[in-house]
């Protein structure tokens, strides 16, 4: 797929300027101030959710107009004709990590991508807490704070790596195994799909493991890692990125010689 025009720089810089800006004001500005709603599925909401969807929603339109929405918190029926536009569709998390954010754990993010032709051309993952602004653009490597962001890592086996896993979302015997028979050094889960993508990129963890999550949830964090130079699959050994408003489990290393060696033991 050629690449896209959006992803020329001068559009790129005003997305970036753009979405930091309003998660400041949105989001960062509204942490630990919040009154918290349970949605229908059991998960939480908060004013900086919706109020992060409408204000971005408006800005990607007013500059954007060409591109469909979709949004964590729009309806299931306005989400799937989003993704079905001939023209592309920005995906948002307006809050990856909301039970976080709720309760006053500052691990949180905004994760905004844009999907066309059923590629992502662009993606990016904004860390309020931290200033730490993840990025990637189609064929143009991935960058962290503007620069360049490189999956490496001085592990070499998956006996000393960190991982990152969501254990309420696998399946009991494969949860079970991984308890006795770990395959790695530590475990970590810290409740921001969007920043486990972008930390197994930055190194921070070497493997990872996610049984069910949303197209928003990935989007963005897979094209980083993608372009960081990282691997990733699903349990079924499909590519992750699919193009519906479906959940898919992904496993992914930030090296290749990693991931080999991850997804054996997940396959076995």
């Amino acid at each position: 797929m050629p690449k896209h025009p959006f992803i020329q720089e001068a559009s790129w810089q005003q997305l970036k300027n753009g979405i930091v800006q309003l998660a400041k004001t949105e989001v960062l500005s509204r942490f630990e101030k919040v009154s918290v709603e349970t949605k229908q599925d059991g998960s939480l909401l908060t004013e900086a959710d919706t109020q992060m969807q409408l204000k971005t929603q408006a800005f990607l339109e007013k500059n954007w107009p060409e591109f469909a929405f979709l949004g964590e918190e729009s309806t299931t029926k306005s989400q799937e004709n989003a993704m079905n536009s001939q023209t592309g569709c920005w995906i948002l998390d307006p809050v990856d990590g909301t039970s976080n954010f709720a309760i006053g754990i500052p691990v949180y993010t905004v994760s905004l991508a844009l999907m066309v032709q059923g590629h992502i051309v662009a993606g990016l993952v904004y860390d309020p807490s931290r200033g730490e602004l993840f990025a990637a653009r189609q064929g143009q490597g991935a960058e962290l704070n503007h620069q360049p962001l490189v999956a490496q890592t001085a592990k070499t086996a998956l006996s000393q790596c960190s991982s990152i896993v969501d254990f309420k979302r696998l399946k009991t015997d494969l949860s079970i195994r991984l308890v006795t028979q770990a395959p790695y050094a530590s475990q970590r889960s810290f409740g921001s799909v969007a920043l486990d993508w972008c930390w197994i990129a930055a190194g921070r963890g070497q493997v990872y493991l996610h049984g069910s999550q949303n197209i928003w949830d990935y989007a963005a964090g897979w094209l980083i890692l993608e372009e960081a130079g990282g691997q990733s699959q699903t349990l079924d050994q499909q590519t992750v990125l699919l193009a519906k408003v479906e959940k898919r489990s992904a496993i992914a290393a930030t090296t290749p010689k990693l991931f080999k060696e991850w997804n054996n033991f997940l396959q076995n």
